[in-house]
């Protein structure tokens, strides 16, 4: 379908082609309700209006908060469209970090979901930018003030302000913060449309198809994956929350493409052979944002023969994908190896593996930072220049903060953060090593590996787990021992019912590390 169309300039272009091209074929369903694209772009242009009204315009900032809503999207768009940016608030923050949020974008308007307005409405008088707040219901049943504010703006459609420019931020997505206060990201529309173009270069939907959108819109896999199905015209599904249920419900509503992370799989086959053979019916299951454990990943191939498995790796601050590992990647005999990599980089990438210490090349296969150079790259971390000249050097490379190596056919494995990188007695041990190794135990379901304080060689390895059958820790201790040198290998092992982890599915080795580094100097690392 994509080449029907001509490459978009705003993020809202491609909504306005197909409600102009196809205008009551089905663009968006969401729990009982379904629009046209027709339908759905008139409720763009009618929050545009709305929001013109207001006085929204070009630089301002607008804010969302609920769980997944099509609002989100439809915000996004409006604002868009008057050179106005959406800044999207994880919905799970507590009251001092939304107070946080929400005045460092500085959003005049906020829609939030009527779970959560109590929340608000608690910190409203610290809120002093903030000039409206409208109140969403999922339903959109009687009293949603949000659909009473589409059904009283002006019908006629909005042209697009004078003025605006396709760099203009679109959207800002706060970082998850695990050091100090989230920083806000701004994404533009030149980005964003980069983002969607490179990111499924290499797989295409089919006619029938529909893309179901189950991560959170507060992160790029959210946000930025729903932008992939509006692109190439075919129907999304999105469902208010990633749980068992909801996803159940979206694939019989006949969604057959999505991205997930990797905790959801191991949930869908852990919950018995009616899950397995339900999403046996999706064609693509494209996963990241967190590590894929070597035998879930094996399981799930086993299982779905006919599904085509992706892996996508990137940042919020290059809109989430700059490196995929393709399907036939994922069954190449030739190479079993390769599943261990995040594949190669999508189109317009461009990658280097630095020394951080040096900032030089270092040669394939040696282990550095990555750094990227791509359009997709943001335009800064907002009301923060030092950290943004930090993050990004004068000829435009992003230091991702990510210990990896690139072998000789250019495929990336990601080793570690370089926050997270121990060092014990002078060597350099990559987590990440010592936690495929504890994955491959049978008993063991999750796990995370860091450093803890020692009086003679600085940090000790420690892993905490989650088993799925009772072991002595001596066992997973001996286990690391057979297939790792020594000095990489856990001193202790705790084992905990679940390990903790943050709504996309990433494990908080924060919240484990804290305890052992109560009043250290590396408490943050």
């Amino acid at each position: 379908m994509e080449t029907q169309a001509p490459r978009p300039q705003f993020l809202d272009d491609r909504l306005a082609h197909w409600a102009a091209q196809t205008p009551d074929a089905e663009a968006i369903t969401y729990l009982d309700r379904t629009w046209t694209w027709a339908q759905w772009n008139d409720r763009v242009r009618r929050l545009a209006g709305a929001l013109s009204a207001m006085g929204i315009g070009r630089g301002d900032v607008v804010a969302f908060l609920d769980k997944n809503h099509p609002a989100c999207v439809e915000l996004t768009f409006a604002a868009g469209s008057l050179g106005a940016a959406t800044a999207v608030v994880n919905f799970r923050l507590a009251a001092d970090e939304l107070d946080f949020v929400l005045n460092d974008s500085g959003a005049k308007f906020l829609i939030v979901g009527t779970e959560l307005r109590e929340a608000i409405d608690a910190i409203a008088d610290r809120l002093p930018a903030v000039a409206r707040i409208v109140t969403v219901t999922p339903d959109g049943g009687d009293g949603d003030e949000y659909e009473q504010l589409l059904a009283d703006s002006d019908s006629t459609p909005v042209g697009r302000s004078a003025g605006t420019d396709p760099e203009d931020t679109v959207l800002v997505m706060y970082s998850s913060g695990t050091t100090g206060r989230p920083k806000g990201v701004e994404l533009s529309h030149r980005n964003l449309i980069a983002h969607t173009i490179n990111s499924h270069d290499g797989w295409t939907f089919d006619d029938g198809d529909k893309n179901m959108v189950s991560m959170p819109l507060f992160h790029v896999g959210g946000s930025s994956y729903v932008q992939v199905g509006i692109h190439d015209g075919v129907p999304t599904v999105m469902t208010r929350e990633v749980d068992g249920a909801s996803l159940a419900g979206a694939i019989l509503a006949g969604a057959n493409r999505t991205f997930l992370v990797p905790a959801v799989l191991a949930m869908v086959l852990s919950a018995g052979e009616d899950a397995i053979k339900l999403f046996g019916r999706l064609k693509t299951f494209t996963y990241g944002a967190a590590p894929m454990p070597l035998p879930l990943l094996r399981e799930a191939i086993k299982h779905w023969p006919d599904t085509d498995f992706m892996q996508v790796y990137g940042l919020t601050e290059v809109c989430g994908v700059v490196s995929h590992l393709m399907p036939e990647a994922h069954r190449d005999p030739d190479h079993p190896e390769r599943v261990l990599s995040a594949g190669r980089v999508t189109p317009e990438v461009e990658l280097r593996v630095v020394d951080p210490n040096t900032f030089q090349d270092v040669p394939t296969g040696i282990q550095g930072e990555l750094w990227f150079r791509t359009p997709q790259l943001m335009k800064g971390y907002l009301n923060r220049p030092e950290a943004t000249a930090e993050a990004i050097t004068e000829d435009g490379w992003f230091r991702s903060g990510d210990i990896g190596r690139v072998d000789e056919d250019g495929y990336i494995y990601v080793e570690d953060r370089l926050k997270d990188m121990i060092i014990s007695g002078g060597e350099n041990i990559y987590s990440i090593e010592v936690e495929r190794a504890l994955a491959e135990h049978p008993a063991v379901t999750e796990v995370a590996v860091f450093g803890v304080p020692d009086e003679k060689w600085g940090e000790a390895v420690k892993a905490v787990v989650a088993l799925e059958n009772p072991v002595e820790t001596t066992e997973l201790i001996d286990w690391c021992r057979e297939r790792l040198a020594h000095y990489k290998c856990p001193k202790s092992v705790d084992i905990l019912d679940a390990l903790p982890r943050n709504p996309t599915g990433k494990i908080l080795k924060r919240d484990l590390r804290k305890p052992f580094w109560e009043g250290r100097d590396r408490a943050t690392v």
